[in-house]
């Protein structure tokens, strides 16, 4: 990449005008002036966009600065539907249409490998988009706040029209103790804004104090709602601070007036720890079965108030296709799930090949695997409790499996631990397929797993989560 060296020509509070090349993270947008500077822009801008930017600081190889008027919009740029956008951190890319969304994508997966994990070339195929960009999500957080985030336009309001003590919605990103108060979120059901209007009404009310952070005093916490897709199921849970059985049965009784969810399950989650974590310490099943029922790929999955399931129902079938799609099974094959969670993915697979076995370190999550096997008849599934980073101990305790052929993993954001990295590498399956939340961690990664003889041989992203920057990817490397 070409630098010009910054020099005395640029002090922080000039003006500048350059046109967006590229999207980076965190709201920061790439460009260059006329004499080849580059310059990181903040705000909410689109490839194309022609603007007027403030410097804010002046580095020794590019300027950092905020963006303060449009000149001249780029095509890819569309009116945002949220009355929340730009504030609410959730849709950061609403205000790019959704085509021009996925070219950015694919583009941020391939930049990753090859200018992370030095690929050349790499196999980066379209983005498998989704078909509903809106109301896709099958749960969503809400969080309580005695200190709401007043938007722009209150700042010079005499009177506010709403309290600035109650807050029922999404925090202000950087900010832990105030919370936006939302009406109506896009990426939700129409159930879940249901309920979000019914609790705020119900909490509002009965005078219900919300949590306060610094204090530790308050009652609501968050609320946390799912939705069933193929069920057309709803679970409410309600995260406080103490138990309340009286009050408790009156809020189902709220939701249940003003819902026409026939499946209708609430739960109550109870925590006195000081932190903002939606869990509880303790849960109480208020009303229904106190857990939902959802559907992937002919299996069924129980999935209680505290369960991993993927946040996007429709896109996870196609991202197990594609995982399917490339693992190229045969029905002889033992296979490895690493980092398997409820089991979503082992299961999957296990009709199409002799026997996979799942590993995960977090005790729930195995045994809502292992009830998901047994909810479903499978019986060539096998699940293990293990820290990934110390698995080596239990492979040798698995000494009557075969070595696997074929590896899967799904590792959280920060990727492989190089413990667990190398044990896998030293397997020397035939097949690696390495699914990733985060480009970044998958190029250094896949560099590591490169250098140990494997090519990569193809890359399919699946966006999961439309109107945001994240981006799923299936990479497939062969031995």
């Amino acid at each position: 990449m070409l630098y010009v060296m910054a020099d005395e020509r640029f002090i922080k509070g000039d003006s500048i005008t350059l046109t967006v090349t590229d999207l980076a993270e965190k709201e920061q947008c790439f460009g260059r002036l006329d004499n080849g500077m580059a310059v990181l822009v903040s705000g909410m801008l689109a490839v194309g966009d022609r603007v007027s930017a403030t410097i804010k600081k002046v580095r020794q190889r590019y300027l950092e600065a905020i963006a303060t008027e449009i000149l001249e919009s780029s095509v890819d740029r569309v009116v945002p539907k949220c009355a929340w956008f730009g504030v609410c951190g959730g849709c950061k890319l609403m205000h790019i249409g959704y085509e021009a969304q996925l070219v950015y994508k694919q583009k941020k997966v391939k930049d990753a490998l090859e200018h992370l994990g030095d690929f050349v070339d790499s196999p980066v195929r379209q983005v498998h988009a989704a078909e509903n960009p809106f109301h896709y999500r099958n749960k969503i957080e809400f969080s309580f706040s005695s200190m709401r985030y007043l938007m722009p336009e209150e700042l010079s309001l005499a009177v506010l029209l709403r309290s600035k003590e109650f807050a029922l919605g999404f925090h202000r990103p950087g900010n832990f103790e105030k919370v936006i108060d939302i009406d109506y979120c896009y990426l939700a059901t129409e159930a879940m804004n249901q309920v979000l209007a019914l609790t705020r009404e119900f909490a509002i009310g009965n005078a219900l104090p919300p949590y306060a952070v610094k204090a530790h005093t308050g009652f609501l916490r968050n609320l946390v709602v799912r939705c069933s897709e193929k069920s057309d199921g709803v679970m409410v849970n309600l995260v406080t601070s103490w138990y309340d059985e009286g009050l408790m049965d009156r809020y189902r009784r709220h939701l249940e007036a003003g819902m026409a969810a026939e499946r209708l399950t609430v739960v109550n989650n109870v925590t006195e720890r000081h932190n903002t974590v939606a869990t509880g310490d303790a849960e109480f099943t208020i009303s229904g079965d106190g857990y939902l029922t959802e559907s992937l790929g002919g299996l069924d999955f129980r999935i209680s108030a505290n369960s991993f399931f993927q946040t996007n129902s429709s896109q996870a079938e196609v991202l197990y296709s594609s995982i399917l799609e490339v693992a190229g099974l045969q029905p002889e094959d033992t296979v490895y799930d690493l980092y398997c969670g409820t089991g979503t993915i082992t299961l999957y697979l296990a009709r199409h090949c002799r026997h996979v076995i799942g590993l995960e370190v977090v005790e729930s999550s195995i045994s809502d695997a292992r009830s998901n096997a047994t909810l479903n008849g499978v019986s060539n599934a096998s699940f293990f409790q293990v820290d990934l980073k110390d698995f080596q101990a239990l492979l040798e305790t698995l000494g009557t499996y075969d070595v696997p052929r074929v590896i899967i993993t799904d590792p959280p954001r920060a990727g492989m631990h190089p413990k667990a990295l190398a044990t896998m590498l030293r397997l020397r399956p035939k097949r690696i397929v390495y699914v990733s939340c985060n480009p970044a961690s998958l190029a250094r990664d896949g560099k590591e797993i490169a250098l140990q003889g494997y090519s990569l041989t193809s890359v399919q992203p699946v966006d999961m989560f439309p109107h945001t920057s994240h981006i799923e990817s299936v990479a497939c490397f062969e031995r």
